[in-house]
């Protein structure tokens, strides 16, 4: 990914953006990183109408706890989308390992098990400057691309059993 700026992106002009409602779970840990993720994600959402009051953000402790509120979300049944958004990066231990494979898993378990899209905003890196990279230094930003990835979702789910190509995929 070294290769792409993460925060570039074609506006999506999105006719009832605004009655989207979209909910963002963020880790606390490493809030150097993360608060940045959300940040971007935030103003991509609302640049693309979605009304401020339409999105809730809700902290978690770490980037384990992602799964089991973005779950608890969605079984809310009043989200459109989840964000889940941490940062986890590599020590000396094989904790790292664990963390990411389980928020892999428990993201992906999200999306299997319910009728929600939950968008992977986390990061898993080897060292904080590769983080601080992909959260608004020189790669760009990944919030900016959770946030058009759930807007992009959200219009999937809407679209189906409607006429193909009515909202612009692979066109």
């Amino acid at each position: 990914m070294a290769t792409v700026n993460l925060s570039d992106y074609k506006p999506l002009q999105i006719n009832d953006a605004d009655s989207f409602r979209i909910g963002i779970v963020v880790s606390d840990w490493n809030d150097f990183v993360t608060f940045n993720l959300r940040d971007a994600a935030l103003d991509i959402l609302k640049t693309e109408g979605v009304p401020a009051e339409q999105i809730e953000v809700f902290p978690v402790p770490g980037a384990f706890e992602l799964t089991y509120a973005s779950m608890q979300l969605c079984r809310e049944k009043i989200y459109d989308a989840v964000i889940a958004v941490g940062c986890v990066i590599r020590g000396e231990t094989p904790h790292f390992d664990y963390v990411c494979a389980a928020v892999a898993q428990g993201i992906k378990d999200c999306n299997v098990r319910t009728d929600t899209p939950v968008i992977f905003c986390v990061l898993t890196d080897d060292t904080p400057e590769q983080s601080v990279a992909r959260s608004g230094g020189d790669l760009g930003n990944k919030g900016v691309e959770a946030a058009v990835t759930a807007l992009q979702m959200i219009q999937f789910k809407r679209s189906l059993g409607k006429k193909p190509g009515s909202i612009g995929f692979g066109q």
